[in-house]
């Protein structure tokens, strides 16, 4: 009854638009809301598809584009099931970091908003007068955000259950990043710095004065080197559980600063670049020959979406965020809200939520923009060329002209309203966020 009523609504929205739609249509209409990617009918209003064109040309005068040679650039409109602009849209082009897009929505349908990796620290002997006899074991998660805050916070920690000096080595198994440093051995040589204030290097200091008031400098002095095991050794006590920030934070942060090292750490995290893909495809219901991934951060020519492809993914986390009570304003940049991140000096109409993809070669721009006239515009542009500035000068006009033709609503529309709660900048080093464990 529900789906039905759904129906009875986008029918009427489809013929307040100008669109006539017929009773054989209404399966049509059913497949449009479990398939959001899939467009019924044309704009009858040529506006979208004009503006498009004559950003195209625009490409052309500027010879950011060859004449005739427009095939690189990529571009695709839709409003509801009404496909407003379309060139090359099914075509997969170099998408850059708008493939963090398909690690997002893999990422939240694996584990949920609310999953918080876990970093575990063990001993391997005794504590005896302040001083650990044996090593000091680092078994990680997949924590992507381990930062020098949280590393400080762990040393106060250790020092408040006694142990000021490690007899042993720091040894790094699992899956252990610090400071983005993915590398396992430069990792835990990071670790080992933090812990002991009296050889932190110059970022940690000044982290550390980023802290709330009164945070004690840990001394943690490890006797030993740095080694990485495979697993760890089973003859050991586990100290301290620490948890990462919850997911929803983590992909906000991931796409506000288009983080590659988050993305690669979030795409590993679900099975890797071929899961990303093949799970992005069925979520979102294209084609998974429009969605070509080599990793999940977009670094490299090779990973190809299409524009379709894009709009319709952003589609599918807004139905994921939704089911969780979020939206996608809690997972990327608004324009006018976020001042942080890749939206810095980019002049993109008022609450648009947006994510941005550069390389040497690519600019690359996709999101939601809520209009008057047409309610929220999905649009992903894709662009190839060397002047990365020029290009995104020109994405940012083409939605300006276009939020001129269809207005700005009178307030942000319920659908890309943040939670401001999940939305504030993140307590990094919380102390919240580590579980000292019971001996024995």
């Amino acid at each position: 009854m529900l789906e039905l009523f759904g129906s009875g609504l986008i029918s009427l929205w489809l013929q307040m638009a100008g669109v006539q739609v017929k009773p054989v249509d209404a399966l049509d209409v059913l497949a449009w809301q479990s398939s959001p990617g899939l467009v019924l009918a044309a704009d009858p209003n040529p506006s979208g598809a004009t503006t498009v064109q004559e950003y195209l040309k625009k490409l052309q005068t500027l010879k950011l584009v060859a004449v005739n040679q427009t095939e690189s650039q990529g571009v695709w409109m839709q409003s509801g099931p009404m496909l407003m602009a379309n060139h090359q849209g099914t075509t997969p082009l170099p998408a850059a970091s708008l493939t963090k897009i398909a690690t997002t929505l893999a990422a939240l349908k694996n584990f949920g908003p609310d999953h918080q990796f876990q970093t575990l620290i063990s001993a391997t002997g005794p504590v005896q007068n302040g001083v650990l006899q044996g090593d000091l074991v680092i078994t990680g998660g997949g924590d992507p955000l381990f930062v020098w805050e949280d590393a400080i916070t762990l040393g106060n920690i250790l020092n408040q259950m006694g142990i000021k000096q490690v007899k042993g080595n720091l040894i790094i198994t699992g899956s252990f990043a610090l400071n983005f440093q993915r590398n396992p051995l430069l990792a835990g040589q990071l670790l080992k710095k933090a812990l002991n204030y009296t050889t932190w290097p110059r970022p940690a200091a000044f982290q550390y004065l980023l802290m709330p008031k009164h945070t004690p400098k840990p001394q943690v002095v490890i006797a030993g080197q740095v080694q990485v095991a495979m697993m760890a050794n089973p003859q050991h006590t586990l100290l301290v559980r620490h948890y990462s920030l919850p997911l929803k934070q983590l992909i906000k942060e991931m796409n506000v600063f288009s983080n590659n090292d988050m993305a690669e750490m979030l795409a590993e995290a679900v099975g890797g670049a071929g899961v990303v893909q093949s799970t992005a495809s069925e979520l979102a219901r294209v084609p998974e020959s429009e969605i070509q991934l080599i990793n999940g951060s977009g670094l490299g020519p090779e990973n190809r979406i299409s524009p379709r492809a894009i709009c319709a993914m952003l589609m599918a986390v807004q139905r994921e965020a939704v089911a969780h009570q979020l939206d996608l304003a809690d997972l990327f940049l608004m324009s006018g809200l976020d001042h942080r991140g890749t939206v810095h000096g980019r002049h993109i109409p008022l609450a648009t939520v947006l994510k941005t993809g550069t390389l040497k070669d690519v600019s690359a721009l996709a999101g939601v923009m809520p209009t008057r006239d047409r309610g929220l515009v999905w649009f992903a542009i894709l662009n190839r060329g060397t002047n990365v500035s020029a290009f995104r000068t020109g994405q940012d006009q083409l939605l300006q002209r276009l939020v001129q033709q269809l207005q700005l609503p009178p307030e942000v529309p319920a659908a890309l309203t943040p939670h401001s709660a999940i939305n504030s900048v993140p307590e990094l080093g919380a102390v919240s966020r580590n579980e000292i464990l019971p001996k024995g």
